[in-house]
């Protein structure tokens, strides 16, 4: 079982730490990668495919503005994809969830505004995993 955090862009790295060290605090272990579904898709779909064969995934992805990364990983994975859009205020927060919660059919796409409720999410779904 493994987490497996995808940053859309290096600048998200500071609210991903936000949620890796509440994943640390469960003793849950994580990978961070960052690749954006725009920019370079090849890159995402080699990071599903390479843990394809793995059982009790759980992806987080961290993007903004029009959340292109959640639907791509969720439409090319069978494992959980849980998105937690960052935002600098009210304007930029009400953008990233609107882009967020449009994910086409087939995308199932869960979204947790805040990084701590996404760590216990994350630790949820995988006691269900381990039962």
């Amino acid at each position: 079982m493994k987490v497996i955090i995808i940053m859309g862009s290096e600048s998200d790295r500071g609210f991903a730490e936000k949620i890796t060290s509440e994943l640390e605090k469960f003793s849950i272990s994580y990978y961070v990668n960052v690749a954006s579904a725009h920019k370079q898709p090849l890159e995402v779909l080699n990071i599903i495919k390479s843990n394809t064969a793995e059982k009790g995934i759980v992806y987080i992805t961290i993007a903004g503005r029009s959340n292109a990364l959640s639907g791509f990983v969720a439409a090319n994975s069978s494992s959980p994809v849980i998105a937690c859009p960052p935002f600098k205020d009210k304007i930029d927060m009400l953008v990233n969830i609107h882009s967020t919660l449009q994910m086409p059919s087939n995308t199932p796409v869960l979204t947790i505004l805040d990084p701590g409720n996404c760590a216990l999410a994350v630790k949820r779904i995988l006691e269900l995993i381990k039962c």
